[in-house]
Formats: structure tokens, C-alpha cells, sequence
């Protein structure tokens, strides 16, 4: 049994960790409030991109742009989106996992199936394995903004027009909540034009200058770049909210290791105080 100094020494130690969680729980949430603005502000451009990709590509033919053109998938590419940092909970784990899963499944299409991972967790993990990484981006979080995730969507179309791969998917985890973030896995290019609604806009009719083809030129490659940094302000926010949640659990199982090594040393320190007073009684009872 551990004396009282070793376990008032335990308790001591772990009330420094707990306030460290603590500290790591208030910054995760601050970062979490202007995440979550920045990404709420961005689906709605992100989502009507959507729309005039669909509109434009319904007036012309898919294989006359590199961008829309299918071709056999002899060559593929997954862009794998991770943090840089732990202490997230299970947030890269279950990127890395979903990673694999989907090289596996691939893997009769192409054995050699070559990474992009932003992020140094996915970056070490793949670095050490037996993986083809073609691209490693880290600390790419630490000062995020537009111009970062336009020039990786140009990398990307670059990888693609140039026919170095021939289909492109993304892997990443998607913001729902502070507690909920959904694993996702979507082919980036080439670019599939979502299904046209009949009701919604039928009576519409949109007017392109000079025409629909040469727009679609212009707001593809805006498409994938904005999708880029929509992708990274998902990842940001969902790492946040992953690692406030996992620090306010630690924080809370902190506090009940206390609490249980509290009443172990009142019980311990009890048991002494009693046998002390015992020997007392008993060294009292010899003189007699």
C-alpha cells in the first residue's frame, strides 16, 4: 500500500495536469467559436458554386474540359486531411483508418496509389509505412488562409490535367458539432456535377456571356479551390471542437482521480492515526 507522502504526491501531480486540461479545454474553445464562424460563412458560396457547376455543365459536354472528362482510373490519388497536433481524442485515428480502408479498397484498380497528406500526423504515419506519398504538407493550420488552400487546389488540378492521376479523392472530417464530426470520403476530380433538381429554378432560363463553356472554364478551377479551403475550414473546426471535448473528459476524469485518491488518503491516513493511538493505549495498559 502507498504511504501518505506518495499519494498526496499523486494527487498534487495530477491537479497540475488537470489544470493544464483545463487551460487546453478553454483555449480549444475559443478557437472552436471563430472556426465555426469561418466555416458557416463559407458553405453558402461553397453551395452555389455547386449550382452554377451544375447549371453550366448541363449546356455543355462533359469531355470537352479536363476538369469534367472522364477517363479510366488507371492512376489515383487520395488528398488525406489530418492536424498537426494531438491531443484531439480519436480525430486523426479515425482519419488515418478511414485513409487505409479506402487505399485497400482501391487497390485493384491501382496498386501504387499515391498520398497527399496535409498534416504531420498523417504525414508520419504514411511516411513510416510502406506508402507512396507523393506530396507531405504540414503546419499549414497555423496560418490558414485562402491563398494556402488555392495554391494546394492548384497542385492538385496540375496532378490531374497533366495526367499524372486520372481520379482524386479526399478524405476528411467534417464539422457537425463540438462533440460530432463526420468522417468523409469524396472524389475531388474529376468533378461530378450534382443531379439537377426539375421543380427547383425550371421556369429560369439563364443567359451566358460569351458562353456557358468558357464561363465553366473560369469557375471550375475556383470550384476545386474554394472546395480546398471549405475542406480545410471543416478540418480546423472539427480538430477544435474534437480537442475541447477530449480535454473537458480529461479534465473530468482528472477530477474523479482525485476525488478517489482523496478518500484513499483520508483512509489511509485514518488507519494510521488509529494504530498510533492503539500503540499509546497499549504502551499505557504495559506501564500499569
Amino acid at each position: 500500500m502507498p504511504s501518505l507522502k506518495q499519494i498526496k504526491r499523486r494527487i498534487t501531480s495530477i491537479k497540475s495536469t488537470q489544470q493544464i486540461t483545463r487551460a487546453m479545454k478553454m483555449v480549444a474553445a475559443a478557437k472552436l467559436r471563430r472556426a465555426q464562424d469561418n466555416i458557416i460563412k463559407a458553405r453558402p458560396y461553397s453551395h452555389k458554386l455547386r449550382e452554377v457547376i451544375r447549371e453550366l455543365s448541363g449546356r455543355c459536354d462533359r469531355s470537352m474540359h479536363p476538369l469534367l472528362a472522364l477517363r479510366e482510373p488507371e492512376k489515383i490519388g487520395i488528398v488525406v486531411v489530418s492536424a498537426d497536433r494531438g491531443f484531439c481524442g480519436s480525430f486523426n485515428t479515425n482519419i488515418i483508418k478511414a485513409a487505409v480502408k479506402e487505399v485497400k479498397s482501391l487497390q485493384d484498380i491501382d496498386p501504387t496509389i499515391q498520398l497527399v497528406t496535409i498534416g504531420r500526423k498523417a504525414s508520419d504515419f504514411f511516411r513510416k509505412r510502406d506508402y507512396l506519398v507523393l506530396q507531405a504538407h504540414n503546419n499549414l493550420f497555423q496560418d490558414l488562409h485562402f491563398g494556402v488552400a488555392a495554391s494546394l487546389g492548384e497542385q492538385i488540378i496540375d496532378f490531374y490535367t497533366s495526367d499524372k492521376l486520372d481520379r482524386i479523392y479526399v478524405v476528411y472530417n467534417e464539422f457537425k458539432s463540438a462533440i460530432q464530426q463526420n468522417i468523409i470520403v469524396e472524389q475531388l476530380l474529376p468533378i461530378i456535377p450534382e443531379d439537377a433538381d426539375v421543380d427547383a429554378g425550371a421556369s429560369i432560363e439563364n443567359l451566358y456571356e460569351p458562353d456557358a463553356l468558357t464561363v465553366l472554364s473560369g469557375v471550375l478551377p475556383l470550384y476545386i479551390n474554394n472546395q480546398m479551403w471549405r475542406i480545410f475550414l471543416e478540418s480546423n473546426a472539427a480538430e477544435h471542437g474534437a480537442r475541447m471535448t477530449a480535454m473537458e473528459n480529461a479534465t473530468k476524469n482528472a477530477g474523479e482521480l482525485i476525488d478517489s485518491l482523496t478518500l484513499q488518503y483520508n483512509k489511509a491516513r485514518q488507519a494510521a492515526i488509529t494504530k498510533e493511538l492503539l500503540d499509546i493505549v497499549s504502551g499505557a495498559e504495559g506501564m500499569k
